[in-house]
């Protein structure tokens, strides 16, 4: 997705109080160098590639910031929101590099629902983890695990050495941290 962007002076307080009173988003992009850039994103841009993004997807969804004129990929790492109103007010993107191996939270989806025998027995799915944290090159970056449930039984689960892992992918978290059961 891309994302229109302008390259902001680290700024004053008044600054970044007009960017999010234009309904602009204030933002940092990591980079490893060293050389963070604070930038402003347009905020209508954002909202509407919220909107097309599946929910619980923006950690791997990876956008394209087009910074004066040059288009750098970077994945969303931190999402900062107001209190009162919810409304998103400072993002933190990391920049990906091909050769530089990066870290996410992936989300993990389930299918087999219906046939589930455990939930036609009266159980239902207890999601334990909502994400699995992995570390790979953004070339083999996952958009999510998928874990199919149909086989469980009550009191029955599946940890992360059950899902199946793509090539160059490696698992940051526990392989016998539990990701799903089926309670009763």
């Amino acid at each position: 997705m891309k994302l229109t962007t302008t390259e902001r002076v680290h700024g004053k307080r008044s600054e970044l109080n007009r960017i999010r009173h234009e309904n602009d988003i204030p933002a940092i992009l990591y980079e490893k160098q060293g050389s963070n850039k604070a930038i402003t994103i347009n905020g209508k841009d954002f909202s509407k590639a919220l909107r097309a993004i599946e929910k619980g997807h923006l950690s791997t969804t990876v956008f394209d910031l087009e910074i004066n004129g040059k288009v750098l990929p970077a994945i969303v790492k931190e999402v900062q929101y107001d209190k009162t109103s919810y409304d998103v007010i400072h993002l933190d993107f990391q920049h990906l590099e091909k050769k530089e191996a990066v870290c996410v939270n992936v989300p993990v989806t389930y299918v087999g629902l219906d046939d589930c025998m455990g939930i036609k027995l009266g159980g239902f799915l207890r999601q334990v983890k909502r994400t699995v944290r992995v570390k790979c090159l953004p070339e083999h970056l996952p958009k999510s695990f998928v874990i199919d449930v149909t086989q469980l039984g009550i009191r029955q689960s599946k940890r992360i050495k059950d899902i199946q892992l793509p090539a160059h992918v490696q698992v940051m978290d526990d392989a016998e941290n539990v990701v799903v059961t089926i309670a009763k």
